[in-house]
């Protein structure tokens, strides 16, 4: 799907602005960082300050070493006062050596799960659903960190008018896959739903443009109301 301006039809096609395609659309360019050799009170500070549940944590040249988040810190004072048994010594052996360490690249989840600005928001949310993360570091070829991306940015997706919806899908689905004639099928698209209606030649060509409808960024759902004629 193109993430190409839509027109507003008015003199002069004057572009409406682009919706949200990729993650460089969404994500916050300013983000909260620490050194590998920041301390563990530092870190703690900076999360509370930053209202934030995990940092990334950079090396000296400024790209992303890893991750550092509460969970990781939090084994310091699960493990305070305790005296573990050997199986759970075993079991737990990565968080007792965080429980032991007193800086970012000691604590860090490394290396980082991250995206480059370029990915699409369904590739994000992939990756972020897979590994169970609540947002990801952005960054360029080199691996600096230019970003940072959130569950919510990707919602933002949503927040799309009907109107640019049922622009594209006219444009992108209905005119390619089910032309002629034009008015034969219609697009109504209500709170992100988009509901196509009227006839069209052959219903083996629902499955596409179902597929091809849920491309469209900002998308919640696909209804059809399509008869063949006879």
């Amino acid at each position: 799907m193109s993430a190409d301006p839509v027109t507003d039809g008015a003199a002069g096609g004057a572009a409406v602005k682009p919706f949200p395609h990729i993650v460089s659309d969404v994500m916050t360019p300013a983000v909260a960082t620490v050194g590998r050799d920041a301390p563990f009170k530092e870190i703690v500070r900076a999360l509370q300050e930053h209202a934030v549940s995990a940092l990334p944590v950079l090396d000296d040249a400024g790209r992303v070493a890893g991750i550092v988040s509460e969970a990781d810190l939090l084994p310091k004072e699960e493990f305070r006062d305790a005296d573990p048994d050997r199986r759970t010594q075993l079991r737990r052996l990565t968080d007792l050596a965080k429980a032991g360490s007193v800086t970012a690249g000691e604590l860090m989840t490394s290396p980082a799960l991250t995206v480059p600005p370029d990915a699409t928001l369904a590739r994000a949310a992939r990756a972020m659903a897979r590994a169970r993360v609540k947002r990801l570091p952005v960054v360029d070829e080199s691996g600096g960190l230019v970003g940072i991306v959130s569950r919510g940015d990707l919602l933002k997706v949503f927040l799309r008018p009907d109107d640019d919806i049922a622009e594209q899908v006219r444009r992108e689905v209905v005119a390619y896959l089910l032309p002629a004639p034009a008015s034969a099928v219609r697009v109504e698209v209500r709170e992100g739903v988009v509901h196509l209606s009227g006839r069209v030649r052959d219903t083996s060509l629902v499955t596409v443009a179902t597929r091809l409808v849920r491309a469209v960024e900002g998308v919640v759902d696909v209804r059809f109301t399509l008869d063949v004629p006879q």
